[in-house]
C-alpha cells in the first residue's frame, strides 16, 4: 500500500500510550508527577515507538476521583505544571514524532466547579440550566447506579435550593446538561482551545452517559443526542482536519456502531473516530481462562467493520478496573476464578482490579503472547503506562488506584519516581515480586530478552506491517486438534500476514488451508533467525505451535 495513506488517517497504524501525569515522573522534587518529569522522560517513549501520548485528565480538580471531577476545564492542576509546561510537553513530544491527545470529561464537572456553585446558590440563577435539576428524583433513580459501593441513586437532593440533581458517576460529579445550547457551545470552546495549544485530539469519557437525556424538556430541545456528537465532531475537523475523537463505549457492537455514525458500517465516520473494542478485550480474558481461542475467534467474526475512516481501538487493560461486564455471569466467574479469586482482586462484582503479569502469575511466555496477540489483532494498539514492563498493582490501594501506582524507572527503593518523602508520592510503589528493584525500565533497558525489549520488537513489527491495520482481517482455523490457537490473517494491496497465537500451555499443530499461497515464502517477523516457511501445493501449512507460542508469518512480496 501506498505509504502516504498512513500519514492522512494516522490513528489506524498508530500506537497508543496512556499515562497520568501525577503518576509517571517527578521533575521538582515534591513528591507528585509533573510535566517536567514527563518531558524529562519523553525519550523512553520515543524508543519504544509511541506514536500518540494519551494523558489523563491533568485540570484543576479537588481530586475525589483521581482527577475526573474537574474544576477548571481551561487550566493546568498547579501540583502538574502550568500551560507553558503543557505547551512546551507538546512541542517535545511533537519533536520526537508523538501526538498528544487528551481525556475530555464533559459528562460532568466536579460539585466545586463556579458553574455547579452558581447554579446551585437558586433556582434562577443562569447557570441552574447548565445541570438536571427537577423536583422529584424519577422511580427508577437507584437503577444503573455505576459505583454501587458508593452511591445509591442517581439523584442528589440540594437542601437549599430544594431539588435534586442528576450525577451519573458520584454525587459530588453533577452531570452537565448537554441539551442546553450554551453548554454545547462551552464543549466546543473547551475543544478549540486545547487545540490551539496543540492537541491532536480526544479520548471522550464516558460517552453514552455524555449523549443520554432524561428529562422530557431535554428530550424535546436535542431529540437525537447523536446529532451533537456529530455537531463536535465536524467542529474538531474544521479546527484541525487531523485530530481524532477515541470514544468510551462499552456497549455491544450493534449499540455501538451508532457512535461511529454509521449503523452498518457503510457511510462516513463523522462521530467517533475510533471505539474501544471491549467486547474484543473482555472475549480475551475469557479465552486466555480457557486456553480455548473459540471465544475471541467468534467475538472478531462478529465485530461489524467500522465505517470509512474509522478504527477499534484494541487493548489488555485500561486505567479503570478490567470490566467484565458484558460476559455471562458463568463466564465472568470462569475468568475470574482464573486470574482474581480472591474478592480483594475484584471490584463492583463485574471487574477486576490487577493488572496482567500478576494474573498471569508471571508466565513471561504467556505475557509475551498476550501483547503480542494486541499488536497483531486488527486495531490501533493502547498501552497502558508500566505495561510496556511488566508492573504489577498494589491491592492494598482501593478500587481502581491498585493500577494506578507510580512509574517504575530504577531499581531503588521508590522507583526513581521521585527523590521525595514517599509520603508525599500519589500512592505507595508496589513491594515483593512486582516491586522496583524487580521490575523497572533501567535494568530492561539492558536486557535484550526483558518485557521492554519484545514490546519494542512488537511495535517495530505492527509499524512495518501496514496491513495488520489497514488490511482486510480474516479469522481462519487451525484445525481440529488446535483450539487453542488463534490463527488469522490480514490482507491490503496484495501483502498478507499471518498471525497465530497458542492461548494454551501444551504445543499443539496448527494447520491452515491457504490455496492462493501455495509455494509463497512467509518470513517469520518475530524471529529473525526462523527460516522462511511455505505452503505445500495442495496450500496445507502446517505450524508447531510452543506452548503459549506467537508466530507472524508475512509475505515477502505482493501475490499476483
Amino acid at each position: 500500500m501506498r505509504l502516504t495513506q498512513t500519514s492522512d488517517l494516522w490513528w489506524k497504524n498508530a500506537v497508543i500510550y496512556c499515562l497520568d501525569v501525577e503518576t509517571f515522573a517527578d521533575g521538582n522534587g515534591d513528591g507528585c508527577g509533573d510535566f517536567q518529569g514527563l518531558i524529562q522522560h519523553i525519550d523512553h517513549l520515543h524508543r519504544l515507538g509511541v506514536t500518540c501520548l494519551w494523558l489523563m485528565p491533568f485540570f484543576p480538580s479537588p481530586d475525589r476521583d483521581d482527577g475526573y471531577d474537574i474544576t477548571d476545564f481551561y487550566g493546568v492542576d498547579p501540583r502538574l505544571g502550568t500551560l507553558g509546561d503543557v505547551v512546551e510537553f507538546v512541542r517535545t513530544a511533537r519533536d520526537r514524532g508523538m501526538r498528544v491527545i487528551a481525556d475530555l470529561v464533559v459528562n460532568h464537572t466536579s460539585a466545586e466547579h463556579p458553574w455547579f456553585v452558581e447554579s446551585r446558590s437558586s433556582r434562577d440563577n443562569p447557570k441552574r440550566d447548565w445541570y438536571v435539576w427537577q423536583d422529584e428524583p424519577p422511580p427508577n433513580a437507584s437503577e444503573g447506579v455505576v459505583f454501587p459501593d458508593q452511591e445509591t441513586s442517581l439523584w442528589e437532593f440540594d437542601k437549599k435550593t430544594k431539588q435534586y440533581y442528576l450525577h451519573q458517576f458520584y454525587k459530588h460529579q453533577p452531570d452537565l446538561n448537554i441539551a442546553n445550547p450554551q453548554v454545547r457551545d462551552e464543549i466546543a470552546r473547551i475543544m478549540g482551545f486545547w487545540m490551539e495549544i496543540g492537541l491532536s485530539g480526544f479520548r471522550v469519557d464516558a460517552v453514552p452517559f455524555l449523549l443520554q437525556t432524561v428529562r422530557p424538556q431535554d428530550v424535546e430541545a436535542l431529540p437525537d443526542p447523536h446529532d451533537y456528537l456529530a455537531d463536535l465532531s465536524a467542529f474538531l475537523r474544521r479546527r484541525n482536519g487531523e485530530a481524532v475523537l477515541l470514544g468510551e463505549v462499552n456497549l455491544p457492537y450493534p449499540d455501538l456502531m451508532k457512535f461511529f455514525g454509521a449503523e452498518d458500517g457503510g457511510g462516513a465516520c463523522d462521530e467517533l473516530t475510533m471505539c474501544f473494542d471491549f467486547i474484543g478485550m473482555q472475549n480475551l480474558y475469557l479465552a486466555l481462562a480457557r486456553g480455548d481461542a473459540e471465544p475471541l475467534a467468534r467475538s472478531l467474526r462478529e465485530r461489524p467493520q467500522p465505517p470509512e475512516d474509522g478504527h477499534w481501538a484494541t487493548f489488555v487493560r485500561n486505567h479503570d478496573e478490567l470490566t467484565l461486564d458484558k460476559l455471562t455471569d458463568s463466564q465472568r466467574q470462569e475468568v475470574f476464578a482464573a486470574f482474581g479469586p480472591d474478592e480483594d482482586m475484584q471490584v463492583y462484582g463485574r471487574g477486576l482490579r490487577r493488572r496482567l503479569p500478576p494474573m498471569l502469575g508471571g508466565d513471561l511466555r504467556r505475557i509475551r503472547m498476550v501483547y503480542s496477540l494486541l499488536f497483531a489483532l486488527p486495531g490501533t494498539p493502547v498501552l497502558f503506562y508500566g505495561e510496556e514492563i511488566g508492573m504489577g498493582e498494589n491491592l492494598a490501594l482501593p478500587g481502581r488506584f491498585a493500577v494506578r501506582t507510580p512509574m517504575q524507572w530504577t531499581p531503588e527503593p521508590h522507583g526513581g519516581f521521585s527523590t521525595a518523602d514517599p509520603s508525599t508520592f500519589p500512592g505507595p510503589v508496589p513491594e515483593g515480586e512486582y516491586g522496583p528493584e524487580h521490575v523497572n525500565v533501567r535494568d530492561q533497558e539492558r536486557d535484550p530478552e526483558s518485557l521492554l525489549a519484545w514490546i519494542r520488537t512488537l511495535v517495530e513489527a505492527y509499524r512495518a506491517c501496514p496491513e495488520l491495520a489497514w488490511g482486510t482481517a480474516t479469522v481462519l482455523d487451525p484445525g481440529p486438534d488446535a483450539r487453542s490457537v488463534l490463527a488469522h490473517r490480514c490482507d491490503d494491496d496484495g501483502q498478507t500476514v499471518i498471525a497465530l497465537h497458542n492461548l494454551s500451555g501444551a504445543g499443539v499443530d496448527a494447520v491452515l488451508k491457504l490455496p492462493e499461497l501455495a509455494g509463497v515464502a512467509l518470513t517469520d517477523l518475530l524471529d529473525l533467525n526462523a527460516p522462511p516457511v511455505e505452503a505445500e501445493k495442495d496450500g496445507v501449512l502446517e505450524l508447531r505451535m510452543r506452548p503459549y507460542g506467537c508466530r507472524w508469518l508475512r509475505t515477502t512480496g505482493p501475490q499476483g
